[in-house]
């Protein structure tokens, strides 16, 4: 889903379009799930989370104005979402074991590899450029932007991201 769909739903939601809702997760569900999962780095919570965002999203609508990028509106709902339902979480739980074990849940058989995969091979960084790439379409010049690094790091480390999780996926493939 390109800027201008997103914007079109966000504005049909504005008017109370709930099938502009439903069109806007269906087609934005896997990039905010992929933007989400080096958060929580589990299926469960990710889930869990993607849900909450899209009940702000939806809640916030309103505050969208309209003819603006909306998937950067989005991914900022998501990021501070999870930011503080992880500084919330370390509040209520104390660093004892059983706690610690409950945190990390085994991920679900079948999902999330490529995510496990992404987040062992790649830094914060390169995760976001390679998220916001591949699951949102942003260019090299829009995550230049948003993520305020200059042009030909994001670029460079886009291209040695992907050649990371190529070697990290072959090395898996073999074991």
């Amino acid at each position: 889903m390109d800027k201008r769909e997103i914007d079109r739903c966000l504005v049909k939601m504005q008017e109370g379009d709930n099938a502009a809702f439903a069109c806007l997760y269906e087609q934005t569900k896997k990039g905010v799930y992929a933007f989400l999962y080096p958060y929580y780095r589990n299926a469960w919570n990710t889930e869990d989370a993607m849900q909450d965002v899209y009940l702000k999203i939806k809640e916030r609508c309103l505050q969208y104005r309209p003819h603006t990028d909306g998937r950067a509106w989005m991914l900022q709902i998501a990021k501070y979402h999870a930011l503080n339902d992880l500084e919330k979480r370390k509040r209520e739980f104390s660093a004892d074991s059983e706690t610690l074990a409950a945190l990390s849940l085994p991920e679900r058989p079948g999902t999330g590899e490529a995510f496990d995969c992404l987040n062992r091979a790649l830094d914060g960084t390169e995760r976001k450029i390679v998220v916001l790439h591949v699951f949102w379409g942003y260019k090299h010049r829009e995550i230049a932007q948003f993520l305020e690094l200059p042009l030909g790091t994001v670029t460079s480390k886009y291209k040695i991201s992907l050649e990371k999780l190529r070697k990290n996926w072959e090395k898996e493939d073999m074991a």
